[in-house]
């Protein structure tokens, strides 16, 4: 547990310090570029609020499973402005000579992020899978009556009578004669052989050949009888 205690505590205070930095280099940033007083200070509260909410939309609209491509749009400019400015106030830039068009992007920046945190404000929240309601007529109690349930206050009982008929004793039922198996029409080659077995058997014997029998020779399953004898 203090394990855990004191990973938090690191982690919290790395935010701390990374946050109170690029908070600082917005501040001077903005102050480079003309905006002085509270209102260079109002620019880092800007981007990071726009950072948090479209950090939080973002994984709100991933954990439904629907698309995070506006929110992870709105994420990356306000990231891209935290480090940009970041990077320019790392001596790569001159804050006593700033240029006219970095002055334009943060004039510019507060229609910016108010019209991302309004999307992000406003957008449609993520899709709840409605109830389905339970009909009365489906319930487990009427599916499923209780034994007691049958019986009604008004219902008559008969008194059991000695001479009643016994039950007609039933006739067994016969079963249905098994279908007929259509014939297969053989490849012509296997009509040839057949017809040459069943004259030899007609000239060897003088009787006409048994289609069972000519089948035996021929190696073919019992299935094949009709069709073989199709072709006597």
């Amino acid at each position: 547990m203090r394990a855990h205690l004191a990973r938090v505590d690191a982690v919290i205070v790395q935010a701390v310090i990374a946050g109170a930095l690029s908070f600082s280099h917005l501040h001077d940033l903005a102050a480079a570029a003309g905006q002085g007083g509270w209102k260079a200070w109002a620019y880092p509260v800007s981007v990071d609020l726009l950072l948090v909410a479209a950090w939080r939309r973002m994984r709100g609209l991933q954990r439904a499973g629907q698309a995070a491509g506006v929110p992870r749009l709105w994420f990356l400019v306000a990231l891209a402005a935290s480090l940009g400015a970041n990077v320019a106030t790392a001596g790569l830039l001159d804050l006593d000579h700033v240029p006219a068009a970095l002055r334009v992007v943060v004039a510019g920046w507060p229609a910016v992020v108010f019209f991302g945190g309004t999307l992000l404000a406003h957008a449609p929240h993520e899709h709840e899978v409605p109830a389905v309601p339970v009909s009365p007529t489906h319930t487990d109690e009427e599916r499923h009556p209780a034994p007691g349930a049958l019986d009604t206050p008004n219902r008559e009982r008969l008194p059991a009578s000695s001479t009643d008929p016994e039950p007609a004793t039933a006739e067994p039922i016969a079963s249905p004669a098994p279908a007929p198996v259509p014939a297969v029409s053989l490849p012509p080659a296997l009509v040839e052989r057949v017809r040459a077995l069943a004259e030899e058997h007609r000239s060897s014997t003088g009787r006409p050949a048994d289609p069972d029998t000519v089948r035996a020779r021929l190696g073919l399953p019992p299935s094949m009888t009709a069709s073989v004898a199709a072709h006597l």
